[in-house]
């Protein structure tokens, strides 16, 4: 687990000392939906046609929430199709032999131990033969870390090509897991790793020769069928990120599928994700061979130091009522206000910033220069 951890638990607590105040906007404890923004902005537009955010920019906005590592107490359900398929668990990153500069690398990020997702994940993902797994913790329990480290120990530095095929759904997603990789990898210069996002553009007739890709899943299926800038027969480790967003979203579960059927049987597969529901699970496991799998139970998907409140509202005004109160008796540095419809998120921004806060709007339809 890292090093540095916020109490952000301690932070809510202080916090509900000052509930009196606001005891007007009949804040209850939400015992059965798992929510996460203090405010829901919930709403539809006028004619009811207004897109809605995507479960890609949700997850990604939960990736951002928690940037320090959040220690689960929680135990998890571990599945295995073959019973003769072992399962250790390790209780410090020296155990799993990694390379020194591998590990060095760890511990430069502010890792002293493995957490739960990583020590009961990361043995199988690094045993050979190599074995599949689809894997759920909560965010920000090291699941990016986890599958990082197993792709980083996969690569052969003699064989310039690529070897190791990460996907996310959005842009941003990728671009972040590429930052832990290369974080991981500071101490590993011979380990290449390549974007396949919006505004990477390769000369055509040219070969990818770096050994990791991320990237999302229009763009690589772009450069590995329409132009063959690489070959994915000789993918030897294939990772789906936040793999119920990939297989829910339509237009990402053709692509992801054309791209698996290129792969060579003997890829190792790994998918991880914070949650999955019943059908997504049901295709995980059609498409991914002999996976061991990882699970939490469904009432275990939040975290205990994360407090969940609603506030009942008739209306658009009476939200942003509600909201104003709140910030008017609350302390708040920074937050990130979840909504429905872009049409929303714009409006509720728009009326934040006639009123004096700091507002900015991350959607999907924003540029790759707008998003950073």
């Amino acid at each position: 687990m890292s090093s540095t951890e916020v109490d952000w638990g301690k932070y809510v607590d202080e916090q509900e000392k000052l509930s009196a105040k606001v005891s007007s906007l009949n804040i209850e404890k939400e015992d059965k939906e798992v929510k996460e923004n203090a405010a829901n902005t919930d709403s539809k537009n006028d004619d009811g046609v207004d897109e809605q955010i995507s479960p890609a920019e949700k997850s990604l906005l939960q990736k951002i929430i928690r940037k320090g590592l959040v220690e689960t107490t929680q135990d998890i359900e571990i599945q295995r199709k073959d019973p003769s398929s072992p399962l250790y668990s390790v209780k410090t990153f020296e155990a799993l032999h990694l390379k020194p500069a591998l590990l060095k690398g760890v511990y430069a990020m502010g890792f002293n131990a493995p957490s739960k997702i990583q020590e009961t994940a990361l043995p199988t993902l690094l045993a050979d033969p190599p074995q599949n797994m689809i894997a759920q913790s909560q965010s920000g329990t090291g699941k990016t870390a986890a599958f990082v480290l197993a792709m980083l120990s996969r690569v052969d530095t003699t064989k310039n090509y690529p070897q190791v095929l990460c996907l996310s759904p959005t842009y941003e997603l990728a671009i972040q897991t590429g930052e832990v990789a290369a974080k991981m990898s500071a101490f590993c210069n011979e380990i290449k790793i390549k974007y396949a996002v919006r505004g990477e553009e390769i000369s055509r007739g040219s070969k990818i020769t770096e050994h990791i890709i991320i990237g999302t899943p229009g763009k690589v299926l772009d450069w590995a069928v329409k132009f063959k800038f690489f070959n994915l027969s000789k993918i030897s480790v294939f990772v789906l990120d936040e793999a119920d967003v990939m297989i829910a979203t339509q237009g990402h579960q053709d692509q992801c599928i054309r791209i698996h059927k290129q792969l060579p049987r003997t890829c190792q597969m790994m998918f991880f994700s914070a949650t999955y529901e019943p059908e997504v699970m049901k295709f995980a496991e059609i498409i991914v061979n002999n996976p061991l799998i990882i699970r939490l139970l469904k009432e275990e998907e939040s975290l205990d130091n994360i407090k969940q409140y609603y506030v009942k509202c008739k209306d658009l005004d009476e939200k942003y009522a509600a909201i104003t109160n709140i910030y008017g008796v609350i302390t708040i540095g920074q937050a990130i206000i979840f909504c429905h419809t872009r049409k929303t998120a714009n409006w509720l921004a728009e009326k934040m910033k006639n009123d004096g806060h700091a507002v900015a709007v991350l959607s999907g339809e924003l540029t790759v220069e707008q998003r950073i």
